[in-house]
C-alpha cells in the first residue's frame, strides 16, 4: 500500500495517527507530495491524502481511509462511530475550516475564531459526560476518536481555545494527544512549527462559507457555485428546453389508495398520538410534519403512496382523563379525536386517513397476533408485583406513578422510565413513589400477568435487523437505540394491566384484564388501514413490495423497531414491517422541553411549517424560539424566498403585460440553469433520504441564485434601454419566472397554502403543480399569461413576537385551534380560520387592493377612493384575525 499525504494538510494527521495503530499489520510506503498533485488518476482536482491499495484501488476520503487502518487493526465499527464520523463530516468540518482559515489565514482571535467552533465542542463535551465513557463510543477508542482528535489538534492543542468548563473534552483530548501514534503524526504534519505550519495549505484554500446564525437576504452576494462541465450544461440545457412535455402522464388518483406490482409503494405512518391531550409542537414536528412532507413528496414522484395516522386512545391516561372532565372513556376518546383531526387539518397535514384505536378491527387483529405468538410458545406468565392506589382503588399504569430514579435521582422519574437518565425503571422501583392523581403513596400488591417473550424472539430479530438496516434510512439514533437493548439483553415484557380500558385478553384466566397499550398500539396502524380498505393486506402482508417507512421522535424507537417487529415475527402471519425508520430527537421550548404534563406549548399558524422544519432535530436536540422564528420569517422567507418570487412575477406583470417573454439564453444563463438542476437533484437527494432539514436549504439556494440573478442582471434598467437591452430582459425575466414556478412545486411539501398561492399567481400548468422532475424544465414558455401577482409574506414585528410569546409560551391552547384560540386575558379572543377561509381573504385582499390602486392612478373622487380603502382596510382586519394575529394599531401620517 502506498499513503500519498501532503505536508500541512489537515487531513494528514489522523490519517498518519490511524495509521500508526494498524502498523505492523500491512507493508506501507508514505510519500509526500504537493498539494497541487493529481495522485488519483480519475479525479479531476487535487485530493489529499490517498491510500492506493494494493488492487490498484484508491481511498481519498479521510475518514475512509481512517476506517480502513482500523480494519487492518482489527476494530470494528458500530452504529455509535458511524454516527460520530457522520457528524465530522457534516457538522463539524464546515465549522473547524472556519475556525482554521480565521486563525491561520486571516490572523484573527479569541472568540472569533472559537465562536464558529464552539458549539461542536461543547457537544462533544456533552456527549462524553453524559455517557460517562472515556471515549467517543465507548470504553475503548475507534476510528471516530481518531478522526476528530485529528481533525481538533492543530486548533485545540492551543489551551487558549480548549474551553476549560468542557472538562470531558479536556480530558478525551490529553488522553488521545499522550498516545505515541497520535504524538509521532503530530510532529510529522506540525513540525514543531505547531499551527503555522498550515499556514501554506489553507491559504491555497477557497475562504470556508460558514453560515451559522447568519442572516439570508437578497442582497447581491457572491454564492459559492460547484465548477460545471460542458456536459452537465448541455444536458441541463436539453432539459431545459423538453419542457413539460418531457413529463410523465399524470396518474388518476386511487380510492382506495393499494400498492401496484413492480411499481414503488410507500406506505407511511406517523406515531399515533395519545388522546388524552391536545397534541404540541414536539409531536407535531417529530410525527405528523415530517412525515406529511415525505408523503407530500412521495406524491409528487408519482409513487404509490398511503399516509395514516390515528389516535391512540386506550390505557389508564384515558381513564384517568374521563375522571377529571366527568365524562366516559369513550366520550372522552370521541372529544380529543376531533380535537385531534382538526389540529392536524389546519397544519395542512394530508392523511389519507386520520383513525383510531378503539374500533372493533383493532380488537380482532390485536387479538389475531396474540393468538399466534400464544400458540406459537412466545408468551409467558408469570405474577406481578405492583403498585396499587389505595385510595383510587386501582393498580397504577407505569407513567402515573412518579418518584426518585433509583439510577440517577431524578426526582421526577415515571414508571416506566426516566426522562433525565434515560433508563428503563420497574415502577416497584422508584424512591418515594407517588400516584400521580391523588398524591398519594401507593402499596405493592400481586397480580398474575402475560409477557412477550423477548429473549426467544431475538435471534429473530436480529436476523431481520441485519438483513433491513445496512443500506437503509434508519436514523442514525434510531439504530443506536436499538442496539444498546440488543447489547443489554431482551428481557420479557409484561403485555396486560389490571385495567377495563382497553382491547380484552382472550384467554381464560385474564378475562378481567386488557392488553398493555404499548403492546397493541403499534398494531393500530393496521387496525386504522383495516378500516380505510379491506384490501387492508395488500398494504400490510406484502412485505416484498412495500416499503414501510415510519416517523416518530426518537422514545418511541424501541416500540416500533424492537416490540412491534418482534411480535410481528413471532406472529409468522407475513407481516410487512418497518424499512425506514425515522426518529427526530427532542424539540426544546426556548428554555424547557415540550411536554403535555409539565404544560409547555405552543401553536402557530400553517404556515410556521417552514420554521418548524427548518429547525427540525435531526442530528440533535433543538430549540424553539420566538426571536429565532421573527428571524427566520423576515430574512428567509420575506427577503430571500418571498422576495424572489414576487419579483419575479411583478417584472412579468409589469414590463411585459402579465405574458412571459421570449428568451434568448446566454452562455451565463445555461450555465445558471446547470445549477438550479444541480441543485434540484441535490433537493431529490436528500428527500429521498428523508432529510427533510436539509432538503429545505436546497429551495432557499435556488432562490438566492435567482435573486443574485437578478440583481446582476437588473432587467428594471435593461427594459428602458437598446433593443438588445429590452430583449435581455425579458430572457431574465422569463427565466426568473420559471425559477419561481419551479420553487412553487419544490415547496410543497413544506408549505403547501404558499406552494398553491404562488402556482396560482403564475397560472401554472397543472403537471407542473403535481409532478416534481428530477430538471429544471421550461414549464413556464413564451406567451404563458400568469395571474395576479401579490406578496406572500408578511414581515413580523417583535411587539407580535412578543404577544405570540405571552398568549401561547406557558401553557397549551385547549380546544381546537380550527375553532377558537387560547389566549391570555389582555387580548381579546381571536377566532382563527383554516388554510382555505385564509386564501380567499387573501384573494378578496388581493383583489380590493388592485381596485385602490386603480382609483388613485385614475385620481378618481376622493370620497370613492375613501371608500374603496374603508373596504380594503375591513378586509385586512378580517383577514388578520383569520390567522390569528394581533390588530395593527392606525398610525398617523409622518410629517414631511
Amino acid at each position: 500500500m502506498r499513503l500519498f499525504v501532503s505536508e500541512g494538510a489537515p487531513g494528514t494527521l489522523p490519517v498518519l495517527a490511524a495509521a500508526g495503530r494498524a502498523q505492523g499489520r500491512a507493508q506501507l510506503l508514505v510519500s509526500t507530495v504537493g498539494p497541487e498533485e493529481c495522485v488519483v488518476p480519475f479525479l479531476t482536482r487535487p485530493k489529499i491524502p490517498v491510500l492506493q491499495l494494493d488492487s490498484g484501488n484508491y481511498l481519498f476520503s479521510t475518514n475512509a481511509i481512517c476506517r480502513y487502518f482500523f480494519l487492518l487493526s482489527g476494530s470494528e465499527q458500530d452504529d455509535l462511530t458511524n454516527q460520530w464520523l457522520e457528524w465530522e463530516a457534516t457538522e463539524l468540518q464546515p465549522a473547524l475550516s472556519a475556525a482554521l482559515y480565521y486563525l491561520v489565514v486571516q490572523g484573527k482571535k479569541g472568540e472569533d475564531v472559537l465562536g464558529p467552533i464552539r458549539r461542536a465542542l461543547t457537544h462533544i463535551d456533552h456527549s462524553l459526560s453524559r455517557r460517562s465513557c472515556p471515549f467517543l463510543a465507548g470504553e475503548t477508542e475507534s476510528v471516530a476518536d481518531i478522526v476528530l482528535w485529528g481533525a481538533l489538534y492543530p486548533l485545540l492543542q492551543d489551551p487558549a481555545y480548549l474551553p476549560e468548563e468542557l472538562g470531558a473534552l479536556h480530558s478525551w483530548f490529553q488522553t488521545l494527544s499522550s498516545q505515541e501514534p497520535c504524538q509521532r503524526a503530530a510532529e510529522t504534519v506540525l513540525k514543531k512549527q505547531g499551527i503555522l505550519a498550515l499556514r501554506p495549505y489553507l491559504q491555497k484554500q477557497l475562504q470556508p462559507s460558514f453560515l451559522e446564525g447568519r442572516a439570508v437576504s437578497n442582497e447581491p452576494e457572491e454564492e459559492e457555485l460547484a465548477t460545471l462541465s460542458e456536459e452537465e450544461i448541455a444536458v441541463a440545457v436539453t432539459a431545459w428546453e423538453k419542457g413539460l412535455g418531457s413529463l410523465p402522464p399524470l396518474r388518476p388518483k386511487q380510492k382506495p389508495v393499494l400498492p401496484v406490482a413492480g411499481e414503488r409503494n410507500v406506505l407511511i405512518t406517523s406515531a399515533l398520538p395519545y388522546v388524552n391531550n391536545v397534541p404540541h409542537l414536539g409531536n407535531i414536528i417529530g410525527c405528523v410534519l415530517s412525515a406529511d412532507v415525505f408523503a407530500r413528496y412521495s406524491r409528487l414522484r408519482q409513487w404509490n403512496t398511503l399516509y395514516l395516522c390515528g389516535t391512540d386512545e386506550y390505557g389508564t391516561a384515558t381513564e384517568t382523563k374521563a375522571m377529571e372532565e366527568g365524562l366516559t372513556p369513550q366520550e372522552i376518546c370521541d372529544k380529543y379525536h376531533v380535537i385531534h383531526a382538526d389540529i392536524y387539518r389546519w397544519f395542512n397535514i394530508s392523511f389519507d386517513i386520520f383513525g383510531r384505536t378503539t374500533t372493533s378491527q383493532q380488537t380482532e387483529i390485536t387479538q389475531d397476533i396474540f393468538q399466534r405468538l400464544w400458540n406459537r410458545g412466545f408468551v409467558l406468565q408469570d405474577t406481578v408485583e405492583q403498585l396499587r392506589c389505595e385510595r383510587c382503588a386501582r393498580f397504577l399504569a407505569d407513567r402515573f406513578v412518579e418518584g426518585v430514579c433509583p439510577f440517577c435521582g431524578y426526582e421526577e422519574a415515571r414508571g416506566d422510565q426516566c426522562d433525565k437518565c434515560g433508563k428503563l425503571i420497574n415502577a416497584v422501583e422508584l424512591k418515594k413513589p407517588q400516584c400521580k392523581v391523588c398524591r398519594s403513596c401507593p402499596v405493592v400488591r400481586s397480580s398474575r400477568h402475560l409477557f412477550l417473550d423477548l429473549p426467544k424472539l431475538e435471534d429473530r430479530l436480529e436476523e431481520w435487523l441485519g438483513k433491513t438496516v445496512p443500506g437503509s434510512d434508519w436514523t442514525p439514533n434510531a439504530r443506536f437505540i436499538i442496539r444498546s437493548w440488543l447489547r443489554d439483553g431482551l428481557k420479557p415484557r409484561c403485555i396486560t394491566r389490571d385495567l377495563k380500558w382497553g382491547t380484552p385478553v382472550p384467554l381464560k384466566g385474564f378475562e378481567d384484564k386488557v392488553f398493555y397499550v404499548w403492546f397493541d398500539a403499534t398494531f393500530g396502524y393496521i387496525s386504522i388501514t383495516a378500516n380505510y380498505t379491506d384490501q387492508w393486506e395488500k398494504w400490510w402482508k406484502n412485505p416484498e413490495q412495500v416499503n414501510l417507512y415510519q416517523f416518530m421522535a426518537k422514545d418511541n424507537v424501541p416500540f416500533h423497531g424492537l416490540v412491534f417487529p418482534c411480535s410481528a415475527l413471532g406472529a409468522e402471519d407475513n407481516y410487512t414491517l418497518v424499512s425506514h425508520l425515522i426518529a427526530t430527537e427532542y424539540l426544546n421550548y426556548e428554555d424547557g422541553k415540550f411536554s403535555k404534563s409539565r404544560g409547555v406549548g405552543v401553536f402557530v399558524a400553517d404556515i410556521w411549517r417552514f420554521y418548524l422544519l427548518y429547525i427540525r432535530p435531526e442530528g440533535q436536540d433543538s430549540a424553539f424560539s420566538w426571536t429565532d422564528m421573527l428571524l427566520k420569517n423576515n430574512s428567509e422567507l420575506l427577503n430571500n424566498l418571498g422576495n424572489f418570487i414576487n419579483r419575479a412575477g411583478m417584472f412579468v406583470s409589469k414590463f411585459f403585460g402579465g405574458y412571459v417573454p421570449e428568451m434568448v439564453l446566454t452562455s451565463d444563463d445555461q450555465r445558471l440553469l446547470a445549477h438550479v438542476s444541480l441543485e434540484l437533484q441535490h433537493y431529490h437527494q436528500l428527500l429521498e433520504k428523508v432529510r427533510i432539514r436539509d432538503a429545505l436549504r436546497s429551495i432557499l439556494t435556488i432562490s438566492r441564485y435567482g435573486n443574485q440573478y437578478i440583481q446582476v442582471n437588473e432587467p428594471w434598467k435593461r427594459i428602458k434601454g437598446s433593443e438588445a437591452d429590452r430583449q435581455r430582459a425579458g430572457t431574465v425575466t422569463g427565466l426568473a419566472v420559471n425559477i419561481a414556478a419551479l420553487l412553487s412545486t419544490m415547496l410543497q411539501p413544506y408549505m403547501p397554502t404558499v406552494s398553491s398561492m404562488i402556482a396560482a399567481q403564475l397560472q401554472l400548468p397543472p403537471p407542473a403543480c403535481s409532478i416534481l422532475p428530477t430538471d429544471f424544465l421550461c414549464t413556464l414558455p413564451a406567451g404563458h399569461q400568469i395571474g395576479t401577482v401579490s406578496p406572500l409574506f408578511q414581515k413580523l414585528e417583535n411587539d407580535q413576537i412578543e404577544n405570540l410569546r405571552q398568549r401561547f409560551g406557558g401553557g397549551q391552547l385547549e380546544e381546537s385551534l380550527v375553532l377558537k384560540a387560547k389566549v391570555s386575558p389582555k387580548p381579546a379572543v381571536i377566532e382563527t380560520a383554516g388554510p382555505q377561509q385564509i386564501q380567499v381573504l387573501m384573494d378578496e385582499v388581493t383583489k380590493q387592493g388592485n381596485i385602490v390602486r386603480e382609483l388613485k392612478a385614475q385620481k378618481a373622487d376622493k370620497n370613492q377612493v375613501a371608500a374603496e380603502v374603508a373596504k380594503l382596510l375591513d378586509l385586512k382586519k378580517q383577514l388578520a384575525l383569520a390567522e390569528g394575529k394581533p390588530l395593527e394599531t392606525p398610525k398617523g401620517k409622518k410629517k414631511k
